[in-house]
């Protein structure tokens, strides 16, 4: 709404008074069709004042004339009623002058950085690592190496298979292609184990090439070795080879997590405020007090930045600072309470760990009572896929 007054003040706006016996509901027509108002004054409850766009007074005067309201407008104002009193002077010259030299100066520098990452993907310190390679706010269009800060970033990360820069007015958009996370390969033409990259009982094993070295039953660790990367033949004695099967063993997937019988709880009383404040570039200026009424809040920040068109950004934003009202609350559970609060949180967590498509076998839990609180483990047994290809070292 804030921004929406700032750009009518812009582009100039009116005063209007509207006299009838029907402004209650002229006001409630106004609203239902989005019509920006501001500064409403009632008098004798039959006149109203108040400010509105220029683009909106047409369907101000429609919408009086079917409530039969008389409508007058009081006051012009706004920069292009300002610029037109003074049309015959110089200053009005001036200042046209000064905006045309002011946009043209803008548009030489980048006030905008927008990052397109492929699949809505987050990269984790991106801007960061943009900036630190030489494209920021406010920096000179000429200045920009774009194949020189693509390089850079690259560089620093691994986590990047395609990166391009486009400069388009202000707006410098970065688009990014996520590299996929590959596992280690070890070349076909290499001698190769098959060791275990889990601890577990093998339920199932297949050799394709190799000589397997457990048996179903067997417990199995961190670096078991699984299958050998060799034969050996009656004549031809040891002969190696790249070790090729599939493992199957069941595995076990464990979580814990104390529950107290007393504990304080934060949550939400729905009261929240509000702060506005007007960036130009790195300096700020607050239009409220910036001190909180509430004792405990979360904060949540955002930033709506001016532009003339789709890229077209200028230096100039307004920035929302949003206090949600938080309350500390005293909770108690009872036994019962406390271990299906855990399990449940346990359980959560362990269905995200776990892929979809891995065969779960059983689930059970265990309670160990505490002095002020209860403390939970959450096994999930499933049968995986073990192993993992390690090179021959000779």
């Amino acid at each position: 709404m804030l921004i929406r007054i700032l750009m009518c003040y812009i582009f100039g706006y009116i005063r209007v008074s509207v006299e009838g016996y029907y402004i209650e509901k002229f006001i409630n027509v106004c609203m239902n069709k989005k019509i920006v108002m501001w500064h409403l004054k009632r008098k004798q409850n039959v006149k109203l004042y108040f400010n509105t766009s220029i683009q909106q007074f047409k369907e101000i005067c429609k919408i009086a004339k079917k409530m039969r309201c008389h409508i007058k407008i009081e006051k012009k104002k706004g920069i292009p009623f300002l610029l037109y009193r003074y049309k015959k002077r110089k200053i009005f010259a001036v200042v046209s002058i000064l905006i045309l030299i002011t946009i043209i100066s803008l548009s030489n520098f980048v006030w905008n950085i927008e990052v397109e990452e492929e699949n809505g993907e987050n990269l984790e310190n991106i801007y960061e690592d943009i900036s630190d390679s030489g494209l920021k706010v406010g920096k000179l269009k000429n200045n920009i190496n774009v194949k020189e800060i693509i390089n850079q970033v690259r560089l620093k990360r691994q986590d990047i298979a395609w990166m391009g820069i486009e400069l388009k007015g202000t707006n410098a958009i970065v688009r990014i292609v996520k590299a996929d996370n590959k596992p280690e390969i070890v070349n076909e033409s290499e001698f190769c184990n098959i060791v275990s990259d889990k601890e577990g009982i093998i339920t199932k094993i297949n050799t394709q090439d190799g000589t397997a070295n457990v048996k179903v039953g067997d417990t199995i660790t961190y670096g078991t070795v699984l299958i050998n990367g060799w034969l050996e033949g009656k004549y031809t004695g040891i002969r190696y080879v790249h070790a090729k099967g599939e493992i199957e063993a069941k595995v076990w997937h464990t979580k814990n997590i104390f529950i107290p019988y007393k504990t304080t709880e934060t949550r939400e009383t729905g009261n929240s405020e509000n702060h506005y404040s007007i960036k130009f570039n790195n300096f700020e200026i607050n239009l409220s007090k910036r001190v909180s009424k509430f004792k405990i809040y979360d904060t949540i920040v955002s930033e709506k930045k001016f532009r003339l068109f789709s890229n077209f950004y200028l230096p100039i934003s307004i920035k929302k600072t949003t206090n949600k009202e938080l309350i500390n609350e005293e909770k108690t559970y009872e036994r019962e309470e406390a271990k299906d609060l855990g399990i449940q949180q346990l359980s959560e967590e362990l269905d995200k760990e776990i892929d979809d498509k891995t065969k779960i076998v059983n689930k059970h839990s265990n309670t160990y009572e505490k002095e002020n609180g209860i403390e939970i483990y959450v096994t999930y047994e499933v049968l995986e896929n073990v192993g993992t290809n390690e090179k021959i070292v000779f």
